[in-house]
């Protein structure tokens, strides 16, 4: 029987763009194997070793960044320009990595003790699986691959149907590097036999990126083994406009990221309030700002924002909107301005919408799309019920001159990461996690080689 072939379609002209052939149950656990048994020598490898291999897959990447950027444009519709960004932001967080994997991985001394040697050693998990998601396949990639690499384990790497050949570029450039065989390998295979590998007792990690229907059923999956398990399962992320900011400033930066990638950030701006002395400066601000967007082919130069990644995702976007139209709220931004954006396509127009409340699905579900919602508080303490007042917590965003207001309002969040003055964006010295429905475990930061790793106790008399 021949393999099943999963066909890419372009989300601006619907047309196939590229396939791949999807590898059945025996020869996925085939790949298991390969791993389980280069196991032992990677693990056995220097870390000056290790990083001077992962150091070279960077450089190999980069070297063929603008041939990856325009292959992702063409594979999920966001603008190249962006796209190459990405490849950027995969060196930078990469060479952060890499800068402190040395530190990250060195025994831990404990305080002297007379007559006792004890230390923290960090072991590798052994085998690891990443699954990733199509919206950042590389950063989302590059986020537990580097890290597990360079700890000393073996990698299999399954991408979404959509960015199927982001597996094969990773594979080529860790290729060109010089690792040995079965240290990495691609997992392009369907949900059924994702499954069976996950249940693979070889299997000792997991590292899922996704939605929270699919984050249930990864946990259900393995739910009769003891291996560790990191769910990033996206997020309704809040900023907050205080009567003391610029809202030009504001408005330009949160219409920015809450449009980028068109929308299908997992830490996108998806709703925000606005203290109700500045409200109607910030929403004609950021309507202005939202109709200058420029929608269409992903290659034009010109265009800043592209399709979503397909019909769909479009249509439950579109549903969301008109959800929230029908119970009071008003669009800001001419539809009229984007011709493109028409029914039975996957291009949406940039929208914000105000007269919103918490009974819409705009500002409670995951929308995933170049729209947001915007509504008026009186204080601090409402605007922070009203943050806290979801499913997820993956970041959330304060605008202000106050810091120590910020610290304050901080504190209070039910999130991952708080950002002042600032939204949509990744250091990689900063841990990576969230609460609720956003998920489990960590990423990036000297934590997420932690997470890839278990601690060994050495308490040696002597």
């Amino acid at each position: 029987m021949a393999p099943a072939l999963v066909e890419i379609l372009s989300p601006v002209s619907g047309a196939v763009v590229a396939s791949r052939p999807l590898i059945p149950e025996p020869d996925a656990l085939a790949r298991v194997a390969a791993a389980h048994s280069a196991a032992r020598a990677w693990r056995k490898t220097s870390v000056d070793s290790r990083i001077d291999i992962v150091a070279k897959f960077v450089d190999a990447f980069v070297a063929d960044g603008e041939a990856i950027a325009t292959e992702l444009a063409t594979l999920i519709g966001r603008p190249l320009q962006h796209c190459r960004n990405e490849v950027r932001g995969f060196e930078d967080r990469a060479r952060y990595l890499l800068s402190i994997a040395k530190e990250s991985l060195a025994d831990k001394p404990l305080p002297a003790k007379e007559g006792f040697n004890r230390f923290i050693r960090r072991e590798p998990m052994g085998v690891v699986l990443i699954i990733s998601a199509w919206n950042y396949p590389y950063l989302v990639s590059v986020n537990g691959v580097v890290p597990a690499l360079l700890a000393g384990n073996t990698v299999l790497l399954k991408q979404a149907p959509q960015t199927l050949p982001c597996a094969d570029r990773f594979a080529a450039a860790l290729e060109a590097a010089g690792l040995p065989s079965g240290v990495f390998q691609t997992l392009p295979v369907d949900h059924a036999v994702a499954a069976t590998v996950l249940k693979d007792p070889r299997v000792t990690h997991a590292h899922f990126t996704g939605s929270v229907r699919g984050g249930r059923e990864v946990s259900k999956t393995v739910a009769e083994k003891f291996m560790g398990l990191g769910l990033e399962l996206g997020g309704k992320d809040p900023a907050y406009v205080r009567a003391d900011c610029d809202p030009k400033h504001a408005a330009e930066n949160l219409v920015d990221g809450a449009m980028y990638n068109s929308g299908q950030s997992c830490c996108g701006v998806e709703r925000i309030y606005v203290h109700e002395s500045i409200f109607d400066a910030f929403v004609a601000e950021a309507a202005a700002v939202a109709a200058t967007y420029k929608l269409g082919d992903p290659l034009d130069p010109a265009t800043n924002l592209g399709p979503v990644v397909n019909v769909n995702a479009a249509n439950n976007i579109r549903a969301h909107v008109d959800e929230a139209v029908s119970k009071g709220a008003k669009l800001l931004v001419d539809p009229a301005l984007f011709p493109l954006a028409k029914p039975g396509t996957a291009f949406v127009a940039p929208q914000i919408l105000v007269n919103v409340d918490h009974s819409m699905k705009i500002m409670k579900e995951e929308t995933f799309g170049p729209v947001v919602g915007v509504m008026k508080v009186k204080s601090d303490e409402e605007a922070i019920e009203l943050m806290n007042d979801s499913d997820f917590g993956l970041t959330a965003s304060i605008w202000t001159k106050d810091e120590k207001a910020a610290y304050e309002i901080a504190s209070e969040l039910e999130c991952g990461t708080v950002f002042m003055n600032r939204c949509d964006f990744l250091d990689p010295a900063l841990p990576w996690s969230g609460v609720k429905d956003s998920g489990r475990g960590v990423t990036l930061s000297h934590l997420g080689f932690d997470a890839m790793t278990r601690p060994k106790a050495f308490h040696f008399r002597v």
